[in-house]
């Protein structure tokens, strides 16, 4: 179901690529309703609005106060639709929902990079760095740049979070520090689009030139809290991807002393299910060197199993707290900052160095 309803808007607020926030004041709403939602257009999708449009609203992230997605979303601009914009591709993502968008796959005939892509088969070796959350792509970034400052690091985008690019402010304050952005799967508004994550990576690696690429969803995690039920299944699928193309896959482990919930202390259960159950090639699964003694070795635990198939790699983390800290966005998990969950950072960041080393040898 949808929870539909109509505003106008009564001020503009942030905006960056991809997005504008807005105020709408709502129309004939319920008594459970505020008099003003804040709302979020993508622009290439309704429009760019002004102060004064009738809004048509999607309220169900709003009404559901979900952390990431809390926003009303712009469905349409009803007294004032944009022009059509001819899109020479023929991919469609968000397919036969209302909002289905028409996109220019990087390898389809229409593309300039349909020649580069039709013969590329590998990846020459590039690591992926693959995590489950999209607040490790600030950290990863940061790991890799600060023993690699001029390394060309892409960033891939699947559908198991945010479908739009535009929706990550995080992404917006990021883009001078990346190569570009390959949105893949139902996912869009990346610098490339791809049809699944395969292409994403051969796109990441032949067309934007990538050293490394960093692969994860998009905000928005879906869990349900059952060993198989999350979104994050799809990192070991990735690592499968970045593997049968010639890639080395490098797991950006889940590790935390401060999350409240016991499936998540440790090593994560997602991480543990994604890379020890999904991922059926090896990867290197690494983990910081200086971890407190309980939580290392609850750790160490943890991933002995998963030794059997992948390599567990420790990497010295020396400068990764000043990178981390220097980082061009706030860092944040589940709602905890740098201090608040230091560990899982520092794994993230701990990941990249080690991605960055991979592409120097």
């Amino acid at each position: 179901m949808i929870r539909w309803r109509t505003g106008t808007v009564e001020r503009l607020g942030r905006s960056w690529h991809g997005a504008q926030e807005l105020t709408v004041a709502l129309v004939a709403r319920t008594p459970d309703d505020p008099a003003t939602v804040r709302a979020l257009a993508y622009p290439d999708l309704v429009g760019r609005p002004e102060v004064g449009d009738e809004v048509l609203l999607n309220t169900n992230a709003l009404a559901l106060g979900l952390g990431t997605g809390g926003y009303a979303m712009v469905v349409a601009l009803p007294g004032r639709l944009p022009e059509d914009t001819p899109v020479p591709g023929h991919i469609v993502k968000a397919r036969y929902s209302p909002l289905q968008t028409i996109r220019v796959a990087a390898d389809e005939e229409a593309s300039p990079h349909r020649a580069v892509l039709a013969t590329a088969q590998d990846l020459g070796g590039m690591p992926v760095v693959v995590a489950d959350l999209h607040s490790a792509l600030p950290a990863i970034l940061a790991g890799i740049h600060a023993d690699a400052p001029t390394a060309r690091v892409a960033y891939l985008l699947t559908d198991g979070g945010a479908l739009a690019a535009g929706f990550s402010r995080t992404l917006d304050a990021l883009r001078d520090r990346l190569v570009g952005t390959v949105s893949t799967g139902q996912a869009w508004g990346g610098d490339l689009e791809a049809v699944n994550v395969h292409t994403g990576l051969l796109a990441a690696r032949h067309v934007l030139r990538a050293d490394i690429t960093i692969l994860s969803q998009g905000p928005g995690n879906l869990g349900t809290g059952t060993t198989w039920g999350f979104s994050g299944v799809a990192a070991g699928e990735a690592v499968n991807a970045a593997a049968v193309l010639g890639g080395r896959p490098v797991g950006a482990l889940r590790i935390s002393d401060a999350d409240p919930r016991p499936r998540h202390r440790g090593v994560s259960h997602h991480s543990l299910t994604s890379f020890g159950r999904v991922a059926l090639a090896p990867a290197d699964l690494v983990v910081p060197a200086e971890l407190p003694a309980p939580l290392a070795a609850d750790v160490a635990r943890a991933l002995e199993p998963l030794a059997v198939r992948h390599r567990i790699v420790t990497v010295p983390t020396a400068g990764l707290d000043e990178a981390l800290r220097a980082a061009p966005v706030k860092l944040s998990t589940m709602g905890r900052d740098l201090d608040g969950d230091h560990a899982y950072f520092l794994a993230c960041a701990a990941a990249g160095r080690h991605a960055a080393a991979l592409a120097a040898s």
